[in-house]
């Protein structure tokens, strides 16, 4: 559901303003530090709730005042005529923050992937590619929550369960163990199978896409491995953590599962990202957020809104040309640009463009 509305109140740099964007395409275009990925970020905030900034809501209001607003409008459901509006709004004032559907609360964030699901294309996803394997686990649990809420449940209930785990392991309370074990099994187990399933629909499509940007000439590969085979079961698996208690128990944290599985990206055997240039990390996860997309349109038979934050910035004229050609199609797409990007060539009728500085747009 296209956005037609965003307002704004003491958030971040940008201008108390009601914003028509009541367009397919919307052009934000300025210098750094005007606002143009502020703006993206409450659109962020209004379709999930938080931040993709990984900030916490006290650095996000106005010079550090003691919280914001926002507020947003879209189109009815599958933009059919004679469907009402929906609105979104957020807050956060004193430490609380509220989050509401048409004026009613939303108590979990899980509901608003329905309304106007989003995919962002920025600066920070770099970590995706070259950072910690925990940040390839986020981008891949993500992934899949924006196709199956059951998968968020199953991920929610497994890190609960892990910290309950882990707690008895450092009180060395042996009594509660197995007890734990069978519950952390059978959830993780949930989770590997979900990502063998997804890995499998994910793999090509990556390498197709990559090599078609980049021009390579050779495959890169998404590869995923987990610690835990799911043909041995939830027996197997339970004998794996009973082999591993006495080392746990002296270490205090849980050794294996889901939470240590791991996504990497080759070329043949050889871990491609250990020797990729910066260039080619950076267009690693730009592609990721690609097929991200293509897997949501696929699974969901919609199409998300896509937020793309100075991504041309970095690629060469070929590759920006390759990739904007590839890119899937969307509900409605926010772009950032510098004022001498060619950003016009990208335009078309149903293209709005704002000027922003100082936090303000205008067009």
């Amino acid at each position: 559901m296209p956005f037609t509305r965003i307002r704004t109140a003491s958030f971040r740099n940008l201008e108390d303003a009601d914003t028509p964007v009541d367009a397919e395409r919307v052009f934000l275009v300025g210098e750094n530090g005007q606002g143009k990925t502020n703006f993206l970020e409450a659109i962020y905030y209004l379709s999930y709730g938080s931040s993709f900034r990984g900030l916490v809501e006290a650095a996000t209001g106005r010079h550090g005042g003691i919280g914001f607003s926002l507020f947003g409008k879209s189109n009815g459901a599958d933009s059919s005529p004679g469907m009402p509006d929906e609105e979104i709004s957020v807050s956060w004032r004193d430490r609380s923050k509220d989050i509401a559907r048409n004026g009613k609360p939303i108590r979990d964030r899980k509901e608003l992937l329905e309304l106007n699901p989003v995919i962002v294309f920025c600066h920070e996803d770099f970590s995706f590619a070259a950072g910690e394997p925990e940040r390839r686990r986020f981008f891949f649990d993500q992934t899949a929550g924006l196709v199956s809420p059951e998968y968020i449940d199953a991920l929610r209930d497994y890190k609960r369960i892990l910290r309950q785990r882990n707690a008895a392991l450092r009180e060395g309370r042996v009594d509660l163990l197995e007890h734990l074990d069978l519950l952390v099994a059978g959830k993780g187990l949930q989770l590997i199978e979900a990502r063998i399933l997804m890995h499998a629909e994910l793999d090509q499509r990556f390498t197709l896409r990559y090599e078609a940007v980049s021009m390579l000439g050779k495959e890169v590969r998404l590869r995923y491995r987990s610690g835990w085979n799911p043909e041995a079961g939830l027996d197997g698996v339970m004998e794996k953590l009973r082999n591993k208690r006495a080392e746990e128990l002296a270490l205090g944290t849980s050794l294996s599962g889901p939470h240590r599985d791991r996504w990497t990206f080759v070329a043949g055997d050889a871990d491609f990202a250990a020797t990729a240039s910066t260039g080619q990390l950076r267009l690693l996860s730009l592609v990721l957020r690609m097929v991200q997309a293509e897997h949501y349109s696929e699974k969901r038979q919609r199409l998300p809104i896509l937020l793309l934050d100075d991504v041309l910035l970095e690629l060469d004229r070929g590759k920006r040309r390759r990739f904007l050609e590839l890119l899937p199609p969307s509900g409605q797409s926010f772009s950032t640009f510098l004022p001498g990007e060619p950003w016009e060539e990208y335009r078309n009728s149903a293209t709005i463009v704002f000027e922003v500085k100082n936090g303000r747009l205008k067009n």
